[in-house]
């Protein structure tokens, strides 16, 4: 499963993209960077953090998008806002542990996601359990 942005969606992720870089938007936001698995060029997206019992995680709400591709071959991302930058190593997560995480993914980022999910949000985590292999979660370890 792959859902594309928009053209608009695209702009609006660009656009949206350099203000969290710059430490605007919601808290939970950060600028992901990460290398170009072919071309080596650095390619940003904005992303949605979620911190859940002191872990931090990335959840691919379109399935595997092209920083999921790029930061599977790198194996390394770097998470930015503002002037804080950080890289992680990344840890992919069983499709047995996700529908915990997409759950409460959903649940916390429902105006943005929830038209990437079949689920409705408040649903519980039995109802991610036949989803959970079209969307690609991370933990994030500090490297």
């Amino acid at each position: 499963m792959l859902q594309k942005p928009s053209a608009a969606a695209a702009i609006f992720n660009r656009v949206f993209g350099f203000l969290v870089g710059l430490g605007i938007g919601p808290r939970y936001m950060r600028l992901l960077q990460v290398r170009g698995r072919k071309t080596g060029r650095v390619y940003s997206s904005p992303v949605n953090l979620l911190e859940v019992r002191g872990k931090s995680y990335l959840v691919a709400p379109r399935g595997r998008t092209q920083w999921v591709r790029n930061s599977e071959a790198t194996g390394e991302i770097l998470l930015k806002r503002g002037s804080m930058q950080r890289k992680y190593r990344l840890r992919p997560v069983s499709d047995a542990e996700k529908p915990d995480i997409l759950k409460l993914y959903l649940d916390s980022y429902k105006s943005a996601v929830q038209r990437f999910f079949p689920v409705p949000a408040g649903s519980p985590p039995a109802a991610f359990r036949d989803i959970s292999s079209n969307y690609p979660v991370f933990e994030l370890v500090p490297s």
